[in-house]
């Protein structure tokens, strides 16, 4: 029974955390240590651990297939999500080291006595089957039948020369045993590697025994009298069960194999070569013959036979898969050949240095992007994904068409460029010059210190001088992103133009300038749903890289695949710990590509290499609440006195928005002022307090510009007894109220 302290994987693993993206973040985690654990296992210290989508083995590089350790995490075994993905990941990387099956060799003379007499014409025993006594003594086995040693008749010569009849051990054991003796090679020598490399890490060993026995009972009720045999000897030969255990689950002839088949396993940890570990899979196969666990085909026709064998050879791999973590250089012979094949490509990426990387595909540089993105929590306690990148600054190159156009529309829509701070600048300077301290200016000593130090007040007068005055603004704008945010849409008296986007933009233009006046910290973010852009992509780099993980990920993880490509994703233009110099260009660019869509595509499509990725507003859907959250987190850090937020969007959350009205209300209550504007979608006021629905791009621009101005004058205004401000400025703002 299990203990109370133990925790049953199953239990305690929601399905959002056995998802791919959820396995390859808790891998990263262990990834140094996994690294460290290959290079010594290979005596190579600059053997480099990756991911990929095909697994694959070179002396230099192997890659991991996330796959392969998936299903570890479907397990009712006791053992933690940390210990499985440590575990799962050394399994793999001691079979893509370990595994080498390549060495040819002619056919072993004493293997033909494991053949049938149709192909062979050697006599049969009484029991029809080729059976060599000789393997069936008890005591020592001689040498050369355990080590089948090639004679020199059997080499040229010419060492240069390739021997034409010499096979692979996997295409040898095919031939003579075939699909069965490949498939119980493939399990003797799957135990064994576990078996030698994991007695060093009795810790690791531990959670591989305990992710197989829970499997153990089901599989063996399921498997045939020939599955059961195989899956005893590899529990057996790894040390996962013991003989006298594991026949408690065999039916009785099947036990009574297994007692027969122990005089071929004792020696299986003394061979070093596969060829060795070949003849002994012969062996056991001889044995399970014996004991009628497989097929009878003696009267079978060629055809039959040959169904037959690959029905047995199922037997073994379907039963055996049920259990162990299938590595795929050791699930079949195609699988072999397929990671050996894909080392080609891995040796490509044998410059690249660092403790774990991924192996240079698309579809694995999307998983790891999405799986080393933050997670981020909402008050309702729901977490989600958000991926978190700089804007593409290659929108700089639209810039001159994008200041041009600005300049059009701030006079068009009557949003001032010039000294936008108005009646807030005195105020804000008067502020600045006030210091940082009250209590005597800084350098200025009292004329009645001496009676001060005399009285005891000194320490008084210094513990005045650290109370703050000044007052800390920090202002946040965050900016929906969606594909319907460059729809046309109705104005004035006008016909349908693109405006949602291109207003926010010149409203968050004013703001920029409104808090560079002011020395205010100022942050611009743009969030959407699509497959993600990088900071250097180009219109050319960024179609390449979605249609290429789309279509990588389509193949290895099915439906999941949207997901996947399909991200939430909250883009800087601008951060507070940046210059807003740095961002003028990038958000001028934006703006042309928000104010003339059609015409940036068309540019796009002239010179891809050159342009921006424009095509990376392509879906009309978000998740709002993930976005306000995650930058009031960042808001909050910046530990101003007053914080403000301004969120503008076109439309509801596609989440939920009892959730999105927690998460407001869960802002506002840490201090911050939260203002939203729904571009012709009233359902803004469902989520915010303060909220206001604009119809024409003039009222947008205003909205978000006056709505912060008037928030920052009502922080000035409520500061109590302090008036310093009420002689810097000549008339007060009338209060605008977003309701």
């Amino acid at each position: 029974m299990r203990e109370r302290d133990e925790s049953v994987l199953q239990e305690i693993l929601p399905p959002e955390e056995r998802a791919i993206e959820a396995v390859v973040a808790r891998y990263q985690r262990v990834a140094p240590a996994v690294t460290r654990f290959a290079r010594s296992l290979s005596g190579n210290d600059e053997l480099q651990v990756r991911l990929g989508t095909q697994a694959a083995s070179t002396p230099d590089a192997i890659v991991i297939d996330p796959r392969t350790f998936q299903t570890a995490y479907a397990r009712s075994a006791p053992v933690t999500p940390s210990e499985v993905a440590l575990t799962s990941a050394l399994h793999e990387a001691i079979h893509l080291i370990a595994t080498d099956l390549d060495e040819e060799r002619p056919l072993p003379k004493e293997w033909l006595a494991f053949m049938e007499e149709e192909e062979e014409g050697a006599p049969e025993d009484e029991e029809g089957l080729m059976v060599p006594i000789a393997l069936f003594q008890t005591g020592e086995m001689e040498e050369d039948e355990l080590r089948p040693d090639i004679d020199d008749e059997d080499f040229s010569e010419d060492d240069t020369e390739v021997d034409p009849t010499a096979v692979t051990v996997l295409e040898a054991l095919n031939h003579v045993g075939g699909p069965a003796a490949e498939a119980l090679f493939l399990a003797v020598e799957d135990a064994r590697q576990e078996r030698i490399h994991f007695d060093a890490y009795p810790g690791a060993g531990s959670v591989l025994k305990d992710l197989y026995r829970t499997s153990v009972g089901h599989a063996m009720g399921q498997a045939r009298p020939l599955g059961q045999f195989s899956l005893a000897i590899f529990l057996v030969v790894g040390g996962h069960e013991e003989r006298n255990d594991v026949q408690k689950r065999l039916d009785p002839h099947v036990a009574h194999a297994l007692d027969d088949a122990m005089a071929f396993l004792d020696p299986v940890f003394d061979v070093d070569d596969a060829w060795s570990v070949g003849t002994i899979a012969l062996q056991l196969l001889s044995v399970a013959k014996m004991h009628n666990l497989v097929q009878d085909t003696s009267a079978a026709t060629m055809a039959q036979k040959k169904a037959a064998n690959e029905m047995d050879g199922s037997s073994i791999s379907n039963t055996l898969d049920a259990v162990r973590l299938v590595t795929p250089s050791l699930a079949d012979r195609d699988s072999y050949e397929q990671t050996r094949q894909a080392a080609q490509a891995v040796s490509a990426q044998d410059g690249i240095k660092g403790e774990a990387d991924t192996a240079g595909d698309p579809a694995t540089d999307q998983l790891m992007t999405v799986s080393t993105a933050p997670t981020v929590f909402l008050p309702t306690g729901q977490g989600g994904k958000l991926l978190v990148t700089d804007f593409p600054t290659s929108f700089a190159a639209f810039a001159p068409q994008g200041r041009e156009m600005l300049q059009r529309a701030s006079a068009d829509w009557g949003v001032a460029q010039h000294r936008v701070s108005g009646e807030l600048y005195p105020l804000f300077l008067a502020n600045q010059r006030r210091g940082l301290r009250s209590g005597f200016d800084a350098g200025d000593l009292s004329p009645y210190t001496p009676l001060l130090l005399g009285a005891g007040l000194y320490e008084r007068m210094f513990e005045r001088r650290d109370l703050p005055s000044r007052r800390s603004y920090a202002v946040s704008l965050l900016v929906d992103g969606s594909a319907s945010m460059l729809q046309p849409r109705a104005t004035s008296g006008e016909r349908k133009a693109p405006w949602a986007m291109a207003a926010a933009l010149l409203g968050a233009w004013t703001l920029a300038r409104l808090a560079d006046e002011l020395q205010i910290d100022f942050e611009l973010a743009i969030f959407n749903r699509s497959f993600v852009a990088k900071p250097g992509d180009t219109e050319e780099s960024y179609r390449d890289m979605r249609a290429k993980a789309t279509a990588g990920l389509r193949q290895t993880q099915g439906g999941h695949a949207e997901r996947l490509t399909r991200t939430v994703n909250h883009y800087f233009i601008k951060s507070f710990a940046q210059r807003w110099r740095s961002a003028e260009d990038i958000l001028a660019g934006l703006f042309y590509t928000a104010a003339s869509p059609k015409d940036a595509a068309r540019d796009a499509r002239k010179d891809p290499a050159g342009t921006p990725p424009v095509s990376m507003f392509d879906k009309a859907a978000n998740v709002d609440e993930f976005n306000v959250a995650h930058a009031a987190e960042r808001l909050g850090a910046q530990h101003a006195t007053h914080r403000i937020m301004v969120v503008l969007a076109d439309g509801m959350t596609r989440g939920s928005v009892q959730d999105l009205a927690e998460t407001v209300a869960d802002v506002e209550h840490a201090g911050a002022t939260v203002l939203g504007i729904g571009i012709g979608d009233d359902t803004v006021r469902a989520a915010y307090s303060r909220a206001q629905v604009v119809e024409q791009p003039l009222q947008l621009a205003q909205a978000m510009v006056d709505g912060v101005r008037s928030t920052l004058y009502r922080t000035i205004v409520s500061s109590g007894s302090d008036a310093w401000w009420a002689h810097a400025g000549g008339r007060a703002f009338d209060e605008m109220s977003l309701t």
